[in-house]
């Protein structure tokens, strides 16, 4: 199950975390968003490797200014503390995989 996010835990979840994180940046009233939660759902299950957080931009603005969440659904991949890959918008499957294997 992905982890919130907030202001007040992303140092500990994100940033100290020992496994890469993928971060989606979401807003409940964001159509594409819930279309591309069940995939990201997926992917958590079948790469224990990896922690999938939900950033709730409506709830973090602090958050959605730190990564620049212009556009929503938006995916922020961060190994070892450093962004290493964005996404922005719906995505298939494929190209989340891709993001994680780098």
């Amino acid at each position: 199950m992905a982890v919130e996010i907030t202001s007040d835990n992303f140092e500990k979840e994100v940033m100290q975390s020992d496994k890469p994180v993928l971060l989606d940046l979401w807003a409940v009233w964001c159509g594409p968003c819930g279309m591309i939660s069940p995939v990201l759902d997926e992917i958590e299950s079948e790469h224990p490797e990896i922690k999938v957080g939900k950033i709730n931009v409506d709830n973090e603005m602090e958050l959605a200014v730190k990564f620049q969440a212009n556009a929503i659904p938006m995916l922020v991949y961060i190994r070892d503390g450093k962004v290493a890959d964005v996404s922005v918008g719906v995505v298939p499957k494929e190209r989340i995989l891709e993001m994680i294997a780098k």
